[in-house]
């Protein structure tokens, strides 16, 4: 009887063993990172939307005739916020890219509202626009770093689905588990933006 539970005991070790080292682990890690990434590349931008009404305020106070490219800022922070996309989603490069563009949108008003602060002397020397401007600055540069993230999650799991020995997982186990959909630049990134005054 004893030695019938040591025996039991051994071969759930040796089982755990072997499956601990066949990769049936790796897929849904690799998933639960990418879905992390992604949460983190949703910080950002949200932190971003956060930033541009107090932008939009302190430049309001500065540059009362510029109100087109206030209201396209405005507006294109409603569009930002309101194109969401969640990790049960991210198999959808659709949904990717209509996020995608949205955040695009914002990208692009906020820059011609940058660009018009240049004619406004007392605005660039005011105290608070700087702090904005600087956080907004360091907030693309996050943004960039959590896609870029994202981006390399989405190829390790999608890497995993398609290589052996997680493949036999994918095919298997895991047979609904579909690619994530990286990040790709939209089609108004492959020009350069004109800046007009």
């Amino acid at each position: 009887m004893r030695a019938r539970k040591v025996m039991s005991a051994l071969a759930l070790v040796t089982l755990g063993l072997l499956l601990s080292g066949c990769g049936y682990n790796t897929i849904p890690t690799l998933e639960e990172q990418a879905k992390a990434r992604w949460a983190e590349v949703q910080n950002q931008y949200q932190r971003r939307a956060d930033l541009v009404p107090n932008l939009v305020a302190t430049v309001q106070g500065f540059a009362k005739q510029e109100r087109e490219t206030l209201t396209a800022v405005v507006e294109a922070r409603a569009r930002a916020t309101s194109v969401t996309i969640d990790a049960s989603q991210l198999t959808d490069p659709e949904k990717v890219r209509q996020f995608q563009e949205a955040q695009t949108q914002l990208s692009g008003a906020l820059g011609r509202l940058l660009a018009v602060s240049e004619n406004y002397p007392d605005l660039k020397s005011n105290q608070n626009f700087l702090a904005l401007q600087s956080q907004l600055e360091g907030t693309e540069n996050r943004i960039a770093v959590a896609r870029r993230d994202y981006i390399e999650a989405a190829r390790e799991f999608n890497t995993a689905l398609r290589t052996f020995p997680t493949l036999l997982w994918a095919k298997t186990v895991f047979a609904g588990k579909q690619p994530l959909a990286p990040f790709a630049a939209s089609d108004a990134a492959q020009t350069a933006p004109q800046v007009k005054f």
